[in-house]
C-alpha cells in the first residue's frame, strides 16, 4: 500500500457548479423568467450580474401609453385640419355677405337717386302748370277788363247801370249772417237785394243763386253777372260784377261790404240773368 493512502487529499474535489442565466421575455404582455442550469467547470469563474443581466423589454404599458400618444397626435391634426377648413368656409361667407350687402347698398342707393329725380321731376311739373294756370288768370283778367272798357257804355246804362248804383250805395255797410238789408247783408242777402230794384226774383241762398240763369266763362264776363265760389249748386259766396274787373259783395263780418278786383279772390264761375 503507498504509503500516501491513508492521507486525505488536499485537491479540491472536483463540483458540479449550476450557473443561473436569466432569460426574459414577454409573454402574454407580462415578463416571464426563464431559470435554467448548466454545468461548468467548477474552477470557471462567476461574472457578474451586471455583465450577464439582460435590457428589461418594453412592457405592455409602455406599449398602450406610446398608442394613446400617436392617437392623439392623430386626433390633434384632424381638429387642425377640421378648424382651418372651417375657418376658410367662414371666410368665404363673410366675404359673400360683405358682396351682397355692397350690392344692396348700391341698389339702395341707385333707388334713392331715383326717387329723388321722379320727386324732382313732379315739383318741377307742378310748378310749370301752376305758371300756366297764373297765366291763364292774367289773360282771362285782362280779357275781362279790355271787354268792360269796351262794352261798358253800352252795358252800363238801364238795368245794370240801376243795379251798379245801388250795389255802389250800400258800400261800407256790415256784413251780418243772415240778413237782407236795409242796414246790413249777407253776401246772397245783397245781390238778392240789388236784383230786386230792377225786378229780378233771386233765391236767397248762394247754392240756389248759382244755378239761376245762365252760366258764363270768366273771360266773357258782363255788368251785372253773378259771380260765385265753389261749385256750381253748392256755392258758399256770392258777388256781383260792376265791370272794370271789379266786383261788390258782402264779404266777410271784418271787411264789411266792398268792391274789389277779381285778383283779389278769384271766383269759380259766374252766371247771367240780365
Amino acid at each position: 500500500m503507498s504509503p500516501n493512502a491513508l492521507i486525505p487529499s488536499h485537491r479540491k474535489p472536483r463540483r458540479s457548479a449550476s450557473s443561473r442565466a436569466l432569460r426574459a421575455g414577454v409573454t402574454g404582455g407580462f415578463l416571464t423568467l426563464a431559470v435554467t442550469g448548466a454545468t461548468v467547470p467548477a474552477n470557471a469563474a462567476e461574472k457578474p450580474v451586471s455583465e450577464t443581466q439582460e435590457m428589461p423589454t418594453i412592457t405592455a404599458a409602455l406599449a398602450t401609453s406610446a398608442a394613446k400618444s400617436a392617437d392623439a397626435a392623430q386626433q390633434a391634426a384632424y381638429n387642425y385640419e377640421r378648424q382651418a377648413l372651417q375657418d376658410a368656409t367662414e371666410a368665404k361667407a363673410d366675404e359673400a355677405a360683405g358682396k351682397a350687402k355692397a350690392a344692396a347698398e348700391k341698389k339702395a342707393k341707385a333707388e334713392a337717386e331715383a326717387k329723388k329725380a321722379a320727386e324732382e321731376a313732379r315739383q318741377e311739373k307742378e310748378a310749370a302748370q301752376a305758371r300756366a294756370s297764373r297765366s291763364e288768370t292774367r289773360s282771362a283778367l285782362s280779357a275781362v277788363s279790355d271787354s268792360s272798357s269796351s262794352s261798358s257804355s253800352s252795358h252800363a246804362t238801364g238795368s245794370a247801370a240801376s243795379l251798379v248804383s245801388f250795389l255802389k250805395s250800400q258800400l261800407g255797410k256790415a256784413y251780418v249772417l243772415g240778413s237782407s238789408g236795409p242796414s246790413s247783408y249777407d253776401c246772397s242777402g245783397l245781390t238778392q237785394a240789388a236784383f230786386s230794384q230792377i225786378g229780378i226774383d233771386l233765391p236767397r241762398v248762394s247754392q240756389s243763386q248759382s244755378t239761376t240763369g245762365t252760366q258764363v266763362g270768366l273771360g266773357n264776363l258782363q255788368v251785372g253777372d253773378i259771380l260765385y265760389w265753389g261749385s256750381a249748386g253748392s256755392a258758399y259766396h256770392v258777388a256781383v260784377y260792376v265791370g272794370n274787373g271789379n266786383f261788390i259783395g258782402a264779404q266777410n263780418p271784418s271787411t264789411g261790404i266792398v268792391e274789389r278786383p277779381l285778383s283779389y279772390d278769384m271766383p269759380t264761375g259766374a252766371v247771367r240773368v240780365l
